[in-house]
């Protein structure tokens, strides 16, 4: 699955300014309303902060992985951040989370957002993969990289 097609450069940050998991979301949805997809950047942020009040999207290794299902947007979309202080995002190992990936899908897009969150959270499970995000410099590097790490 080539990821990018969700992802553009303008939509990845590697100096996320956040210090909380709040915060974070708010960056990573201001980043995600800058694609043509997203219709509603306020919508977007109350539908991500609702399903993150469900349980935490932190997976541990620090990652996490932000998400909703929404009207907000006609198509998914990726954003990426990194923070390398790490945030408190009240991870499932309880340790700061670096790597954010923030997917907005539409409601009716069930099965490829499930798809995205499977390629990812697979992607993430490799020490090398998540070390390689943690020093990427450029957006088109990481999106080469998301595209061919398997």
């Amino acid at each position: 699955m080539k990821l990018s097609k969700f992802c553009e450069e303008q939509l990845i940050s590697f100096d996320l300014a956040a210090s909380t998991k709040s915060e974070v979301i708010e960056e990573l949805v201001e980043l995600a309303g800058s694609s043509k997809l997203v219709k509603d950047k306020s919508l977007l942020l109350k539908d991500i902060i609702t399903r993150e009040n469900l349980v935490t999207t932190g997976v541990g290794y620090g990652v996490a992985f932000p998400h909703a299902k929404t009207k907000a947007t006609k198509g998914i979309v990726i954003a990426f951040g990194r923070s390398d202080k790490g945030v408190d995002f009240e991870a499932m190992d309880k340790q700061p989370v670096h790597l954010f990936f923030l997917i907005a899908a539409p409601e009716d897009a069930i099965g490829a957002h499930l798809k995205v969150m499977a390629h990812l959270s697979y992607l993430m499970k490799s020490e090398k993969n998540r070390e390689k995000l943690m020093t990427v410099k450029s957006p088109g590097e990481l999106l080469q990289i998301i595209d061919t790490i398997e």
